[in-house]
């Protein structure tokens, strides 16, 4: 999280207060380190406009979150993208150890494969749609992932399927919703 907050700025950022063993429950898991520590300091919301991390579970403080479908509706889907593509990976899981934590603007899902019981082991699964290949496994963390997506041209290639700038930014969901209802 480290490197990571020094190449995206924190300043939009929002803790998003999360009840973690209420989401515990919820999912019957605890979630990543890094994906904790960046619902603290960033919370949910959009990484160049064009990452969306999403929240764990419904937020209960009265938000209303428009963010898309979250955590539980990408998981679903991921799920079934992975149904469809699984031949073409060189590579097997069970559709049930994938979690979806966020999607892009370019439909591609980000996701964990949970089949280790240490959450900090989980790997990065992309459920890419123009990504070369669609299924990529990567043995990272989601910070360590999104460092390198963010920072590292050529590690960017065939993970994502629209073009990023390379300045990097993040907007809290609540912020970009306060511009709209400005607007």
């Amino acid at each position: 999280m480290a490197a990571l907050a020094e190449l995206m700025p924190v300043a939009h950022g929002v803790d998003e207060r999360i009840d973690w063993s209420e989401v515990e429950a919820i999912w019957g898991t605890r979630f990543p380190t890094d994906y904790v520590r960046f619902m603290e300091v960033y919370g949910s919301g959009a990484i160049n406009e064009t990452i969306n991390v999403l929240l764990p579970a419904p937020h209960a403080d009265g938000w209303p979150y428009r963010e898309g479908p979250g955590l539980q509706d990408e998981t679903e889907v991921a799920r079934e993208v992975w149904e469809l593509c699984r031949d073409d990976a060189d590579f097997d899981l069970d559709p049930a150890s994938i979690v979806a934590w966020a999607t892009t603007s370019g439909a591609d899902i980000y996701c964990w494969v949970t089949t280790d019981g240490d959450p900090d082991q989980w790997p990065v699964l992309i459920c890419g749609r123009h990504t070369h290949p669609e299924m990529q496994l990567h043995p990272l963390g989601m910070a360590e992932f999104l460092h390198r997506l963010l920072g590292d041209k050529a590690f960017r290639q065939q993970k994502i399927s629209v073009v990023m700038r390379d300045e990097v930014s993040f907007v809290n969901w609540r912020n970009r919703w306060k511009a709209v209802v400005r607007a």
